[in-house]
């Protein structure tokens, strides 16, 4: 198995460049998607509770899934210096049950990882990161194939993965913090209600609870804007360099042992 250390700067900087380049401007097409999450998210809180509030948010969900995919595969379309035009953001409709189930399996796995300690299921979220992105890429492939090429893409590449993502800390957090800060505040106020009785506060800082989600949403997506194209396509770079150095997902594959065999074989953040 063979790895390389990635010029993490190096991989921002053609990202930029590839952005600059596209037809379609990056921020609009990040804009169209976030601004569609936004909506799903307003319409999903506004159902309330009982089967049409779950159903509401069920399909705000799956609808995430597909958007999300739809803007990788745009991504990856100005890796190939192709035209992606903004309807791509809803070609993940083709493959929706794969995507779903890929999400779910994956969640499973990080899960049962987690139930062990924080770091395994830290280590579990890299090791299956790139099973979307082969997901994309081959939509024929099965959701356990998709996985277990990530775990062997992924060997030698998760600290890095790791020291990626800690590299854009800065925009997260300036990004998702007052959201983050506004759902502890009404956390602890539903707590109150339950426990004390309480009364639940109707507004904060004066506002409904609707419009703060809305104001911090938009703030959310003006923020990000400015580095979550550049993220998507440097962590697809990271993926073809793991791909070439693995061998994995060039092409025709060898025959392979289950996937389901060896799932939970520890291979710590290397």
């Amino acid at each position: 198995m063979m790895f390389e250390h990635i010029d993490r700067k190096q991989c921002k900087r053609e990202a930029a460049e590839l952005l600059r380049e596209a037809q379609v401007p990056p921020k609009a097409m990040a804009a169209l998607l976030m601004g569609l999450c936004l909506a799903l998210g307003l319409i999903s809180s506004l159902g309330g509770g009982g089967f049409l509030g779950i159903f509401i948010s069920i399909l705000a969900f799956l609808l995430n899934a597909v958007l999300s995919a739809g803007f990788v595969l745009y991504c990856m379309a100005i890796r190939r210096g192709e035209r992606a035009e903004y309807l791509t953001l809803f070609d993940g409709f083709s493959f929706v049950g794969k995507l779903i189930l890929l999400d779910l399996i994956t969640a499973l796995f990080i899960f049962l990882w987690s139930l062990l300690f924080l770091i395994p299921g830290i280590i579990a979220a890299y090791r299956y990161s790139f099973a979307r992105f082969n997901l994309y890429e081959n939509p024929g492939i099965g959701v356990m194939e998709a996985l277990d090429m990530s775990k062997r893409q992924t060997l030698g590449y998760k600290s890095q993965l790791f020291m990626l993502d800690l590299s854009y800390i800065g925009w997260i957090l300036l990004a998702r913090l007052p959201s983050t800060l506004l759902a502890q505040l009404v956390a602890r106020d539903i707590t109150a209600q339950m426990l004390y009785g309480v009364p639940a506060p109707d507004t904060y800082f004066g506002l409904p609870l609707i419009a703060l989600d809305l104001i911090l949403g938009v703030w959310q997506i003006a923020v990000a804007l400015f580095y979550f194209p550049n993220y998507v396509c440097v962590q697809l770079s990271y993926f073809e360099t793991a791909k070439r150095t693995s061998g994995v997902g060039l092409g025709a594959e060898p025959p392979q042992a289950s996937p389901w065999e060896g799932w939970n074989a520890p291979d710590g953040l290397g």
